[in-house]
């Protein structure tokens, strides 16, 4: 019945359609089959995300969004969501037997998407963003490639002289996304590239803070297709942060 073979962005890979502090209202006007409605039953906030314990057809599950404002009694609506078994949240302090990481949720039902708008309905990085959906570069940030390692901006010059090869990045920390399917999911940026080529995913196991600078070892793989939308034109996978 939910039907999303692997994560994001990624959800939130995760980083999604959903905004910081606000949730979006989509504009119906075609039915959306997929679509869940749901009426919120318990929130918990954390620092990155916002569960919720949600009552559908007189059945309760758990829903993960990323951190908004959201209050019992409210209604919502989604059609993107991943199921995960057994997830431990660490801020909480808690295992989920079952949660569902949702891409978006609404005050107002969800239109069915046509062709043409797939790409903009995808969470944490759908293919016409290439894994940058909710990634802005940000001002201020400087920082030199470290030594054996080259800028984001080269990394897309070239990134074919890069793909399969274990490489060097250093960045400052733009956004993270802790403890999805196992992994961290971290974007840095280093001040270089372009409008649209300027923030590099990386999946580890290793633990960062927002604004570290760091430098981190992985393996690059371009084109990466994880599923229900999921892909990035770049991303430097089990990577290993570099003391």
């Amino acid at each position: 019945m939910r039907s999303f073979i692997i994560f994001l962005s990624v959800l939130f890979i995760f980083s999604g359609c959903v905004h910081k502090n606000k949730v979006p209202v989509a504009q119906a006007t075609v039915a959306n089959p997929a679509q869940h409605e749901v009426k919120v039953e318990e929130v918990i906030q954390t620092s990155q995300y916002t569960y919720l314990r949600v009552s559908e057809n007189g059945a309760d599950n758990w829903i993960a969004v990323t951190k908004q404002e959201a209050a019992p009694g409210e209604t919502y609506y989604y059609d993107k969501d991943m199921e995960m078994k057994n997830f431990q949240s660490k801020e909480l302090n808690r295992t989920f037997e079952t949660i569902y990481f949702v891409q978006e949720i609404s005050k107002e039902p969800i239109a069915a998407a046509s062709t043409g708008d797939m790409g903009a309905m995808g969470g944490m990085s759908p293919a016409n963003h290439a894994g940058k959906v909710n990634s802005q570069k940000k001002d201020g940030i400087s920082i030199a490639p470290a030594d054996g390692s080259i800028s984001i901006a080269q990394l897309y010059a070239n990134r074919n002289d890069y793909a399969g090869k274990t490489i060097k990045m250093k960045g400052q920390v733009v956004k993270i996304n802790e403890q999805v399917m196992g992994k961290n999911w971290i974007h840095i940026q280093d001040g270089s590239g372009n409008a649209n080529d300027f923030d590099l995913a990386i999946t580890t196991l290793d633990g960062v803070k927002m604004d570290d600078v760091v430098t981190f070892e992985g393996v690059i793989t371009l084109n990466k297709d994880f599923g229900a939308g999921y892909f990035y034109e770049i991303i430097m996978e089990d990577a290993k942060l570099v003391k």
